[in-house]
């Protein structure tokens, strides 16, 4: 890895992703692509500017010229995909655009790349992230999802991924274009844009709003803490097996109960003086989404097996940070907010049951 293009680099994962490179690895130079979407934003990499090796780049991934250009201007030897619109209710609402982004774009990078590498493979390395999510949804007792378990996502958004992932195997079968894939557990941590579960529960707990359930809040995740994906990221770009697939969990499967318990636990022991304490009081029961997967779990023996790589943060450890980090953070957690289309979301997205 001498030259990186990192897509979607603004974002949750992504922004994670580039701190971490730039801090763990001897990369020369690390492009970043982002469209800076609702969720993507410049101050989730506030103190790069300075670093020579990092630029940033604004432009949409469906670009496939000017991708194409800057692959060939910056030498980019490795390709990491995480841009993605990624958010399951959205997907409902709009699923236009994440067929557009999640499919089309993902298409046009792979273009992009084969072209601007024109068969010169060797050392190069194009990375997609997807998510458990297009196995589908897992029975109580039923084993967890490995690589080889049959796709079957039951979501726009799912589908939407399951489609890129295979255009990117397709590529490294037709083209031989040095491809890996991994599929992520729910991920937790600093910069979660707070439309996904974990900070909108830190959000309301502060601001003592309600905090939204869906249906009964038994469905179960697997939650991987941010930064053991990125380092299961690395480990796969350096001795990961082009054409190979490879699952990142963080070894869980509480409910979306206990999560929310745990927060609050936590809210109520760092703000004791909150007049919401206790704030589990803040829980309400909302009307479920269409299609709601009831349970996920990830098997993650094979990157353990092949790369060393295993999660370094339990549940209540990586929790704990992340509460730390968005208390620590109040003027980047506030300003989302604050803003009006963030709240006519959260307004328009979860209705009470009656």
């Amino acid at each position: 890895m001498r030259n990186m293009l990192v897509t979607g680099g603004a974002g949750f994962i992504g922004s994670n992703f580039i701190r971490h490179a730039l801090v763990y690895t001897h990369i020369n130079k690390l492009v970043n692509l982002d469209l800076l979407t609702y969720a993507g934003s410049l101050s989730n990499l506030a103190g790069l500017e300075t670093d020579p090796r990092y630029q940033f780049v604004q432009a949409d991934i469906r670009s496939r010229e000017l991708v194409q250009n800057l692959l060939l201007e910056h030498q980019i030897d490795t390709l990491v995909h995480f841009a993605a619109e990624t958010h399951v209710d959205r997907s409902i609402r709009q699923p236009e655009i994440f067929i557009e982004s999640n499919v089309l774009g993902t298409f046009q990078l792979l273009e992009a790349a084969r072209q601007a590498w024109d068969g010169s493979f060797s050392g190069k390395r194009f990375h997609h992230v997807s998510t458990d999510e297009v196995y589908g949804t897992l029975a109580a007792g039923e084993p967890s999802f490995s690589e080889t378990t049959p796709y079957n996502p039951r979501s726009p958004y799912s589908a939407s991924k399951a489609g890129s992932d295979h255009c990117v195997r397709a590529y490294f079968h037709t083209y031989g274009l040095p491809v890996t894939i991994s599929n992520c557990s729910n991920n937790y941590g600093p910069y979660q844009y707070p439309e996904k579960f974990i900070p909108v529960i830190i959000l309301n707990c502060l601001m003592g709003e309600i905090i939204p359930v869906y249906g009964d809040g038994r469905q179960i995740r697997d939650w991987i803490y941010v930064e053991d994906h990125c380092r299961g990221i690395l480990r796969i770009l350096e001795d990961g097996q082009p054409g190979e697939t490879y699952n990142l969990g963080g070894g869980n499967q509480p409910s979306n109960l206990e999560v929310l318990e745990q927060i609050c636990a936590i809210m109520d022991r760092k703000r004791p003086g909150s007049p919401h304490v206790p704030h589990h009081n803040l829980l309400r029961f909302v009307i479920d989404r269409p299609g709601h997967d009831r349970r996920y779990a990830m098997d993650c023996r094979k990157i353990n097996a092949a790369l060393g790589w295993q999660p370094e943060e339990n549940l209540a450890s990586g929790l704990e940070k992340t509460v730390d980090w968005y208390l620590d953070h109040m003027d980047w957690l506030l300003a989302v907010a604050r803003d009006e289309k963030y709240r006519t979301w959260i307004q328009t997205q979860y209705k009470e049951e009656s």
